[in-house]
């Protein structure tokens, strides 16, 4: 049995070119090998054009992730000029964190110009505790300025005034300079955005102005 790489093609070694009885199974596996290696090349070479963004400069690292993830919850999200687009974010050289993924985590980032959250809860699981930050639970609620969150996770009920699917980053101006991405990346972008019954797995936050009354910091057997 012999295999043409030029035209992907099985040829016989048998007079008539009649297959024997093996060759189906063998056949069936390489073409599912090459279907799962083509599903697997978008994610990788979204990851590799990532870092290579990153490398260049032209993804904004502000900061070098712990690699823990945490949760961030509240039970309504109102924001003004919003963007969203994907990134690539580090860990520190050697983290212990890192695993089996080089210390590059694949985040969606999501940038809101001006936010209000109804009783946010950011819970980190420490192994055996979890250490929760809760806050805006009474009359006041939380508001920040030039939110930035880098999740591995979202979700919520949500609607958006005047949205825009599919804008190249680079090009995003609702969210201000700090809701603008790269070149080439895929990203939407909106006037307003609510999100009620927010849920988020994220690996950075970070903001302007982070205003947090009724602050309560503390230990707990459970996260958000």
């Amino acid at each position: 049995m012999t295999f043409s790489a030029e035209h992907g093609e099985h040829t016989s070694d048998r007079p008539g070119g009649t297959p024997e009885a093996g060759d189906a199974p063998a056949r069936r596996g390489r073409v599912r090998a090459r279907r799962a290696a083509v599903m697997a090349v978008p994610a990788a070479a979204v990851a590799a054009g990532l870092a290579i963004l990153t490398a260049e400069g032209a993804l904004g690292v502000q900061f070098a992730i712990s690699g823990m993830p945490f949760t961030v919850t509240a039970t309504e999200l109102n924001g003004t000029g919003f963007a969203q687009f994907g990134a690539l974010d580090e860990m520190a050289e050697g983290s212990p964190n890192a695993g089996d993924t080089g210390g590059q985590v694949l985040v969606v980032t999501s940038v809101i110009r001006n936010a209000t959250l109804t009783k946010l809860c950011q819970s980190v699981d420490l192994g055996g505790t979890n250490l929760v930050i809760r806050a805006g639970e009474g009359a006041q609620k939380v508001t920040a300025s030039d939110l930035t969150t880098d999740s591995t996770q979202l979700s919520g009920d949500a609607a958006f005034n005047n949205i825009e699917i599919g804008n190249d980053a680079s090009t995003l101006d609702k969210a201000g300079p700090k809701g603008r991405g790269p070149k080439g990346v895929f990203s939407q972008q909106s006037d307003t955005v609510h999100i009620a019954n927010l849920r988020q797995t994220n690996y950075a936050t970070t903001a302007g102005v982070f205003k947090l009354p009724g602050l309560k910091l503390g230990f707990s057997e459970s996260g958000c």
